[in-house]
């Protein structure tokens, strides 16, 4: 049986896409400064693809080996992030990240700890609050479960 036309889109594509794909996309090139320390530029790489096809028309039972009429396509994406530099230099590797402005829930989900900390101790003051109301009224101290 023939090869179905997808494959070659597919493989195409794929062929392309692994081209694009090497170290020196994440791991960027050296870069000497002036003063012997050398900085590396690092990257996050994000691919994304899709093919698809559909075949119209008519295959009759004399005919199983011929291929119907073929449409179909692909396409990919890339996206190339700068996220941190390394820096190598007077016998030190340093890695400096990017810093970038944290989206509205990346903050709530850094806040999240510090508010159930302190929600805790504000019930933690509060009941203790309340077992010094009733050791003044009763005049005996009560017991902390």
């Amino acid at each position: 049986m023939a090869e179905h036309p997808i494959k070659g889109l597919m493989e195409t594509a794929m062929q392309s896409i692994k081209e694009m794909v090497d170290v020196n996309t994440i791991v960027g090139q050296a870069v000497n400064a002036p003063d012997g320390t050398v900085i590396i530029p690092i990257s996050k790489v994000s691919f994304g693809f899709g093919a698809g096809g559909s075949e119209f028309g008519d295959r009759t039972k004399d005919a199983v080996e011929t291929s119907a009429n073929f449409g179909g396509g692909s396409g990919g994406g890339a996206v190339i992030e700068p996220v941190a530099f390394m820096v190598v230099g007077n016998g030190q590797i340093r890695l400096m990240p990017i810093d970038k402005d944290p989206s509205p829930v990346e903050e709530i989900m850094d806040k999240v700890p510090t508010l159930i900390e302190k929600a805790m101790e504000f019930f933690k003051k509060k009941e203790g609050k309340s077992q010094k109301k009733e050791e003044v009224i009763s005049g005996e101290p009560v017991d902390a479960e």
